[in-house]
């Protein structure tokens, strides 16, 4: 039921990414056709960042069929990690499209120049109305996925990126401020920067396979240890394979006529009632036993994943 759970959240969020692409795609060419009848700077930077966007919605469409196809023996997580990657590839965009709004604005600052602001007000109010749709349609996946979710902060970027070009406009056409876009521009970068390093941080855990941030290791470690007959844990490591896909290994010690398969029920029914894990791998060792690998070879793979079995 879970596996098919997160087919269809899968197939809801390609819809869903495919809506938003096609609606971007044509505001972009809109505003690129209007930047070259009014002369507007700020349409055509505005149809810039849109292209990033439609080109990180389709690297989340990609990402998200290509995690979807089977994978050969040798990849046993399959493509997961191909969600993550697009991730950070849609960070890069964000960043390297904030980077291009703040190189214009400081000079458009030195050197400010008057546009048609009624077709830039226009176009403004109209992609203003597309990205407020497609937020609307990528907000129930961005909390699931770190994929979408990198699509919909583009689509929340592009928005802020809407609203200026409204507020510059305005500004223009009832005050005459031609340094209104340049400002309104670098507002804009100083609340995207955050998103971008809250994007690039999740992406970076997942790829060196740290420990979820809401999930504490130690807790976990005691968990385990309260369950009756265990007398020691090490070599627990706990990572992210994707977004919603955490996994666990530990090697158990437990005293010596110790049930060892009520052992194994019992840590998982733990785990599973107090973190939501249900995906783990445990090997029960005796508490005469050696441990299958020594010291050293703890330190040197100290945080490494195992493959799963």
């Amino acid at each position: 039921m879970s596996g098919q759970r997160t087919m269809d959240g899968a197939g809801a969020s390609r819809k869903r990414l495919a809506i938003v692409l096609a609606l971007t795609g044509v505001v972009m060419v809109a505003e690129l056709v209007g930047a070259v009848w009014s002369g507007a700077l700020v349409l055509l930077a505005d149809a810039g960042h849109m292209l990033s966007d439609a080109s990180a919605l389709g690297l989340a469409l990609f990402a998200i069929w290509y995690a979807a196809r089977p994978s050969p023996p040798q990849r046993t997580y399959g493509h997961y990690r191909a969600e993550i990657l697009a991730a950070v590839a849609n960070a890069v965009l964000l960043a390297l499209v904030t980077f291009f709004v703040c190189r214009e604005a400081v000079l458009r600052l030195r050197s400010p120049a008057t546009v048609e602001p009624v077709p830039v007000l226009v176009l403004g109010c109209v992609g203003l109305v597309v990205n407020l749709i497609g937020a609307r349609l990528l907000h129930a996946g961005a909390r699931s996925s770190l994929n979408v979710r990198g699509a919909y902060l583009e689509v929340l970027a592009d928005l802020l990126g809407s609203v200026g070009v409204i507020v510059s406009a305005l500004l223009q056409m009832r005050l005459g401020w031609v340094q209104a876009d340049p400002i309104v521009s670098l507002l804009i970068a100083a609340f995207i920067v955050p998103r971008i390093w809250y994007l690039m941080r999740e992406a970076t855990d997942v790829l060196m396979e740290s420990a979820p941030r809401n999930l504490d290791v130690g807790e976990v470690r005691r968990v385990i240890l309260a369950e009756q007959g265990v007398t020691d844990v090490h070599d627990l490591h706990v990572w992210t394979i994707t977004s919603g896909r955490v996994c666990l290994s530990a090697h158990v010690v437990t005293g010596r006529d110790t049930d060892r398969d009520g052992v194994l029920v019992g840590i998982n029914q733990r785990l599973r009632t107090s973190f939501g894990l249900d995906h783990t791998t445990l090997q029960v060792e005796g508490q005469d036993e050696p441990r299958l690998r020594g010291e050293a070879a703890d330190r040197a793979c100290d945080g490494c994943a195992p493959a799963e079995s």
